[in-house]
C-alpha cells in the first residue's frame, strides 16, 4: 500500500542519508574503496531484493553505487522501500566495519 507524503517524510527523518526523488522514489550514494567492493556491495543487496521480490534501480560508476527504490505496483513509495533501505544500510555498515579488520 502507498505512503501517505506524510508517512514519506516521517520515514524519511529516521533514513540514514535516503533523499526524495520525483515524490516516488527514495535514492541513496554509497561509496566505495575500490571497484570491486561496490560490485560485492551490489552482489549482496541485490540478493536480498530478489529474496524479497523487489528490484531497485542500481547504478554503478566505478566506486560509487547509487540506489533507486520505489513500488511500482502501489505507484510511489511503500514501507517496503523503507525497509529495503534500511537492509542495504545495515550491508553497508558491515562491510565498512569489514575494512578496519
Amino acid at each position: 500500500m502507498r505512503l501517505t507524503e506524510t508517512e514519506v517524510q516521517a520515514l524519511l527523518e529516521k533514513a540514514d542519508g535516503w533523499k526524495l526523488a520525483d515524490e516516488r522514489w527514495i535514492v541513496k550514494k554509497y561509496r566505495f574503496q575500490d571497484y570491486l567492493q561496490g560490485i560485492e556491495f551490489v552482489r549482496r543487496i541485490a540478493a536480498i531484493s530478489e529474496n524479497a521480490n523487489h528490484h531497485p534501480f542500481i547504478s554503478i560508476d566505478y566506486k560509487l553505487i547509487t540506489v533507486k527504490l520505489s513500488s511500482w505496483r502501489a505507484k510511489g513509495l511503500t514501507k517496503l522501500d523503507f525497509e529495503l533501505a534500511k537492509q542495504y544500510d545495515d550491508v553497508y555498515k558491515q562491510m565498512k566495519q569489514g575494512e578496519g579488520e
